[in-house]
């Protein structure tokens, strides 16, 4: 089950063609949906993401905590997912990005929401990059 706070994200994104107001506002949002690395069960969380190309960039930050997000392990587990996108929902592949291109991609999305500096930071783990490739383009 999502957190409340998500949740009410989860909604409202759904309510309105992937628009969300509050501190989420103009950022861009995908809802994804991963499968319990331990349960098997789908779970869904809201993800800033970097549009990359071809590529959907999302940063598992888990907003500076010492610990990857959920979904991070899930996508470990199984990679594929389902996103959505304003009003489009497809399936996506994860791929893992490392080294140089993975501090390029983090570097990008700081530019584009800078409170991403902050939980690097906060933290010492260092935060994994994740592709999320389209499956049906």
């Amino acid at each position: 089950m999502p957190s409340e706070f998500n949740q009410q994200i989860i909604d409202e994104f759904r309510a309105n063609e992937g628009r969300v107001g509050g501190m989420f506002e103009g950022a861009p949002l995908v809802l994804l949906t991963t499968t319990g690395a331990k349960s098997g069960r789908p779970a869904t969380t809201p993800v800033m993401y970097l549009a990359d190309g071809e590529r959907y960039i999302v940063i598992a930050s888990n907003a500076g905590a010492d610990n990857h997000p959920a979904w991070y392990h899930n996508l470990r587990a199984t990679p594929e997912a389902t996103a959505e996108i304003g009003t489009e929902e497809f399936a996506v592949k994860a791929a893992f990005i490392e080294g140089e291109e993975r501090d390029q991609l983090y570097a990008r999305m700081v530019e584009q929401a800078p409170g991403f500096a902050e939980y690097e930071a906060k933290t010492s783990r260092r935060i994994p990059v994740v592709a999320l490739l389209r499956q049906d383009a």
